[in-house]
């Protein structure tokens, strides 16, 4: 026997409630050693709205849910196992060649997973600005004065700005949170 990891379509938006209800019904037909975990791939991002710091959960790939499953040497899912989970309201079907479902790679479980382990850090910071945008700075001692970023830096969540200041354009590096877009 060996548990090979599947991705599964589900309603967008939805994937948390379908989850629940798909381990509910798990415990219910008792497929506990069948199905072994089920994941809603996501991510906390840090950001501001409203002049106010938020920490959200964003799903890394929406519409999607994966789901361990312990299979026979053929690499089949077992019928009760599949029914379970395609009777669960809310889930389309397994990502498949047309014919059966395939399972994911070693490579792309241990990375997902590890995006989803990381999670319980610092979360990441979401800068909505590029390369090249026009913006205004909106707080510190260059506020109200307008430039150009320059470079992101997602790691120190700052942004450099070049802003002209006595007719000389200057780099200035801020906190993503004090620039704004024009």
């Amino acid at each position: 026997m060996s548990k090979n990891w599947y991705v599964v379509r589900v309603q967008s938006g939805k994937e948390d409630q379908v989850r629940e209800a798909l381990e509910r019904r798990v415990r219910a037909d008792a497929l506990q050693a069948t199905v072994c975990r089920i994941v809603v791939p996501s991510e906390r991002i840090s950001e501001i709205r409203g002049g106010q710091k938020r920490v959200r959960e964003r799903k890394i790939y929406p519409g999607y849910i994966m789901i361990e499953i312990e299979t026979g040497e053929v690499v089949d899912i077992p019928q009760t196992a599949w029914f379970t989970i395609r009777e669960t309201p809310g889930i389309g079907d397994f990502l498949s060649d047309g014919n059966r479902p395939i399972s994911m790679s070693k490579r792309d479980v241990e990375k997902i997973l590890g995006e989803v382990e990381h999670r319980e850090e610092a979360p990441k910071v979401k800068i909505g600005f590029s390369g090249g945008e026009a913006v205004r700075i909106k707080e510190g001692p260059f506020e109200n004065f307008e430039g150009t970023v320059e470079e992101v830096s997602p790691a120190k969540g700052t942004v450099k700005v070049i802003v002209t200041i006595f007719g000389r354009p200057t780099p200035v590096e801020l906190e993503y949170w004090q620039v704004e877009r024009v």
